[in-house]
């Protein structure tokens, strides 16, 4: 039953409906009929299941081990692991392009059975708008990246799986990072869907808000754990690389972030309208483009997965239809909406205005050093490298200034703020704050992660002492306190933890600036000093792998003569690719890290054998991940507030005193 053919036969239905739920509902909406308009939400519903049973026959082909199919041969081996062969079918550029249009027709679907509560004409135009998307992702798969190609004769065994991506967080990073990506496809169709109905409001911004909340905190999950991923496979000890894959995974999360801050704006104020719209359109477009650079080939990174230039002409038409369709309908409608609402520059509505502007340049920054040099070897053929110092230089300043609204935004009332309360709210906390600065730059003897550190200090307690001034805490009652905790909506406790989570990142990220390190060349039973720690090599031992050979080393890690941990870094043979991989060793108390990793041994004029051993002591490292979680788990919360789930605001009638 679930054969490639029939995979590839859902997969062709699936883009027949597709086209079909585009095309279908924008004809009811024009001539008004409410019969063919209804008709969005059963061909989403039609297209996701067509997917479904498309992708299950590709990871049945996986499962089977058969290698036929040309995608299997290439990316799957008998020996490997079952995880690995189910998580590798999407490890690959076909596989992924599958599981990409599998996601966006997963969230048409959802989109389909939530929206029930707007208006017939603005949701099918939303899922009609989610169905074209769909339709040129499965087309390209049809065309250009098609996963159920077949080979004969059959080869007995596949060629397997790039060892690299043999690992469990590289296993679920894909597919999270997909659903960030896809989910900014939500806010997308809305906003064309606005443009074409010529109407942006409060209900709109309501409508909106939840699906840019969950499309933000999958992918800060999906960035955090690609982040991990480098730290503890890739063996070199760093977290973040500046690799433009990297870098196109930020871009949409910076301006989904500002696009996070001004739809709560159109709610509350029915303001900065063009803006939201124009920030929904550029944050999906982001998405997009970085699935051109993953696959156009006009970049090298450990993450690309083609370098066709088929493919690549194929998703830049995509991205142009896409993006180009719908910024042209913005420079023709966004005219026509103007705001309603109106707000000092002293206001919550003025910080999240300055925060996005200080957003969105920073995009502009992470996006101007990732294509200059492909842009500039495409010119004159010079090979340039924009690296860690240009980012560090030009993003860091914008950082500092973009910690210091978060911290006093928050706290600001919204249409007019109150300077004087502002600063009674803010002031121990602004002066524990400088303390911490003062004592960091002693410590660090550097200005501007020791001004990271006092103002992510500073973030956490302007939430503290926000959170103190709404419960009244030292001003009533501890019962009072109480009630009004409670009382206090899901969402604002959400945005607290949100912010608090960016802060405890960049301490780790600060952590991570002062860490020890040192490679050596030793023998059997040397130690080695570092950080007040003694790490003492006892002995390399090999052991089988399910389907590598490793190498492992066993170090005794002591301070003051006690025993504190024993690490086992390795290194992992793969016959099969001839390809070596480093297993590194981390031992954490999540204060700091302990890093092992063992490179390769050599032999002296003695004939005594050296192994290679690079030690760090990593402080706050784990600070990174825990933040990037704290973040996301935030956004998550927000999601369970009633607020989301009651429709549109209500809208209040006034009533005339007797």
């Amino acid at each position: 039953m679930l054969s490639p053919e029939f995979g590839h036969f859902t997969l062709a239905l699936a883009c027949c409906l597709a086209g079909a739920q585009f095309i279908v509902p924008l004809m009811g909406a024009k001539v008004k009929n409410n019969r063919l308009m209804a008709l969005a939400s059963p061909l989403a519903w039609g297209q996701f299941m067509a997917l479904t049973l498309a992708f299950a026959c590709l990871i049945t082909a996986a499962v089977t081990d058969d290698f036929s199919v040309l995608n299997i041969l290439q990316n799957s081996a008998a020996d490997k692991p079952l995880l690995y062969k189910i998580t590798g079918v999407w490890g690959n550029h076909e596989g992924s392009i599958l599981l990409w249009a599998f996601i966006l027709a997963l969230f048409g679907a959802i989109v389909s059975a939530y929206s029930h509560h707007l208006p017939l004409s603005l949701r099918a135009k939303v899922i009609a708008i989610m169905g074209g998307s769909a339709a040129g992702f499965e087309l390209f798969c049809l065309t250009t990246s098609n996963p159920f190609l077949r080979v004969w004769p059959a080869p007995l065994d596949g060629q397997g799986m790039n060892p690299l991506l043999q690992d469990p967080g590289l296993a679920f990073h894909p597919p999270i990072l997909y659903m960030g990506y896809v989910g900014f496809a939500v806010p997308f169709a809305f906003a064309v869907a606005a443009l074409l109905e010529g109407k942006v409001d409060a209900a709109w911004g309501r409508w909106v808000r939840p699906w840019t909340v969950l499309a933000w905190a999958l992918l800060t999950c999906g960035i955090a754990l690609g982040s991990w991923w480098s730290y503890y496979v890739l063996g070199w000890g760093g977290y973040w690389f500046w690799d433009p894959v990297e870098n196109a995974s930020l871009l949409p999360w910076l301006t989904g972030t500002a696009l996070l801050h001004s739809a709560l704006v159109v709610e509350k104020r029915e303001a900065l309208k063009i803006w939201t719209i124009l920030l929904a359109i550029g944050t999906f477009s982001l998405s997009l483009s970085g699935t051109f650079l993953v696959r156009s080939g006009i970049l090298n990174s450990v993450h690309a997965f083609a370098s066709d230039p088929a493919r690549g002409v194929f998703i830049l038409l995509l991205l142009a239809a896409i993006s180009g369709g719908a910024l042209l309908l913005f420079a023709w409608r966004a005219p026509n909406l103007t705001s309603t609402g109106i707000f000092t520059f002293f206001s919550r509505e003025g910080s999240i205005v300055l925060n996005n502007i200080l957003l969105c340049t920073m995009a502009a920054v992470v996006l101007t050093g990732t294509l200059y040099p492909p842009f500039v070897q495409l010119i004159n053929g010079q090979t340039l490298s924009v690296g860690k110092p240009f980012f560090d230089n030009a993003l860091i300043p914008i950082a500092l200034f973009l910690f210091l609204v978060m911290a006093i935004g928050p706290v600001i009332a919204f249409k007019k703020g109150n300077i004087q309360q502002t600063f009674k709210t803010l002031s121990i906390a602004a002066g524990l704050s400088i303390i911490c600065t003062i004592i960091a730059f002693i410590y660090l003897h550097q200005i501007f992660p020791s001004l990271a550190t006092g103002l992510s200090i500073w973030v956490i307690l302007s939430a503290c002492s926000d959170f103190i001034r709404h419960i009244a805490f030292f001003k009533t009652s501890l019962g009072n306190s109480v009630k009004r905790m409670i009382g206090l909506p899901r969402a604002f406790y959400a945005s607290y933890l949100a912010h608090i989570g960016v802060a405890i990142t960049i301490l780790g990220i600060v952590g991570m600036a002062a860490s020890q390190q040192k490679i050596v060349e030793v023998p059997i039973n040397t130690t080695i000093h570092l950080a007040g720690y003694d790490w003492t090599l006892t002995n390399i031992e090999d052991r089988q792998g399910a389907n590598f050979i490793a190498t492992e080393a066993v170090i005794k890690i002591s301070k003051n003569g006690k025993v504190v941990t024993w690490m086992f870094p390795a290194r992992h043979y793969f016959d099969r690719q001839k390809q070596v991989v480093t297993d590194v060793a981390i031992h954490t108390n999540f204060i700091s890290d302990l890093y092992a990793v063992l490179g390769d041994s050599k032999n002296s004029t003695q004939s005594t054998p050296l192994f290679v051993l690079r030690l760090h002591y990593n402080p706050l490292a784990p600070w990174i991940w825990m933040g990037g979680f704290i973040m996301a788990i935030g956004g998550f919360i927000t999601l369970t507030d009633r607020r989301f789930r009651i429709g549109t605001p209500a809208q209040r009638k006034k009533v005339k005193e007797a």
